[in-house]
């Protein structure tokens, strides 16, 4: 029984910190405190993860060591405790009037605390005005607290600053905005990889002293940290991966392409829909633009891209192509003109085997040529003379322009 006593009433004066006076009457709801230490803690090495945050709290008398020296890092926090320490870190203004929870009587050991996290608008209670003071406290759960007590609200995409953790499927809808924000902010610390943020798991007392003195920070109140785990706006515009093999679906101005067999051909196409990854990141957006080129192939052409410009100017070199079009429609002397150039795009190829065949020179117009263009149409012509008739292959950018990436495309999508 002496055990039980001691250990349950260690953890909870663990979180009055330095400045709290509660008597100790051998009762487990009211522990003694325990005075901050400022001596390395021997479960705490220098080359630990979290040394720095938790030094600083502890010199601060936010945070407190136990009576035989540890720190105990690895140990949960309950919300009474984080309750606690947070209104002991970052006190402010009442944001709203306090409330009676059910299971947290006025003998509890932090009923004080409670009462003031959730003034202050760090802290809600559960449906019917409970609490659950002993329940631990989940590392989105913290994370959400800071955001909404300091008024932190997301200034970019929340999906795109999301995205940038692994595990960002497991971020619980409440807490989508509230953590973008502290993402924002600088709040989020994860260890050992920055690109998990475990947001279901039980926060522990290292991770709240880091999540802490980030939110410190984020108020001006403490000096940067160098930790390689802090989540920054630098390392949120990440280089995001579309693998090999994806579709990008494509559109063109005009219906259909007509040019020659051997005719290389320069064309910027239009991306027909947004391309994003599984958290919902528009990775490459509608409207963006390929640049690149028909070339010959086989029997066919197929268009082979170069460039992909995004709408911000961002650009890429991009290896993707379409399908090999072998679809051919001929050219001969009497062909209606007007009926084979309705909606279609010329190649300067093209447009001079069809003013050759059918004598008709009133297409060399710009706004019909694509490629070379019309300066040197007339120098082609010749080529085609005395031909009773052509074949052209025909493009038909509604189901013949889709894009499939040979390689991996790397982007760097900023929030």
């Amino acid at each position: 029984m002496k055990r039980t006593q001691q250990s349950t009433a260690l953890l909870l004066a663990l979180s009055l910190g330095l400045g709290s006076t509660l008597p100790f009457q051998g009762s487990l709801l009211q522990p003694a405190a325990v005075v901050a230490q400022t001596s390395q803690f021997p479960d705490v090495p220098s080359n630990y993860w979290a040394t720095g945050f938790i030094n600083e709290l502890v010199n601060r008398g936010i945070i407190a060591g136990f009576p035989d020296g540890s720190f105990r890092p690895d140990a949960p926090v309950t919300r009474a405790q984080f309750a606690a320490m947070v209104q002991k870190a970052l006190p402010k203004s009442q944001d709203r009037s306090a409330i009676n929870f059910v299971d947290v009587p006025s003998s509890y050991w932090a009923f004080n605390a409670i009462n003031n996290a959730y003034e202050m608008g760090f802290l809600s209670g559960y449906p019917g005005q409970v609490f659950r003071p002993e329940q631990n406290i989940p590392r989105e759960q913290v994370l959400v607290a800071l955001a909404n007590g300091l008024n932190y609200s997301a200034r970019n995409n929340i999906n795109t600053t999301l995205g940038y953790y692994q595990d960002a499927a497991n971020i619980a809808d409440f807490a989508r905005s509230p953590i973008a924000a502290a993402t924002e902010q600088k709040m989020v610390v994860n260890y050992a990889n920055l690109q998990q943020l475990n947001p279901k798991r039980n926060a522990t007392r290292a991770e709240v002293a880091a999540f802490i003195y980030q939110a410190l920070f984020s108020q001006g109140q403490v000096q940067a940290l160098n930790s390689p785990y802090i989540v920054t706006q630098d390392v949120v515009a990440v280089d995001y991966r579309i693998t090999a093999g994806t579709i990008i679906p494509i559109s063109y101005t005009a219906d259909k392409i007509l040019l020659t067999q051997d005719e290389i051909l320069p064309v910027t196409l239009t991306v027909d829909a947004n391309i994003v990854n599984t958290q919902g990141i528009v990775l490459i957006p509608q409207g963006s633009e390929i640049q690149g080129e028909f070339r010959p192939s086989g029997n066919g052409t197929r268009f082979v891209a170069q460039r992909l410009e995004l709408p911000n100017g961002q650009m890429y070199n991009i290896n993707a192509a379409s399908q090999v079009i072998t679809d051919t429609e001929s050219v001969r002397r009497g062909t209606d003109v007007g009926n084979l150039l309705r909606n279609a795009a010329l190649g300067t190829g093209a447009a001079a085997a069809i003013a050759a065949i059918t004598g008709d020179r009133a297409i060399a117009t710009e706004e019909l040529l694509i490629g070379a263009g019309a300066g040197i149409l007339a120098t082609l012509i010749p080529q085609f003379l005395g031909l009773d008739r052509v074949d052209l292959l025909v493009v038909e950018t509604n189901t013949d322009l889709d894009l499939t990436l040979a390689n991996d495309l790397i982007l760097q999508v900023n929030p």
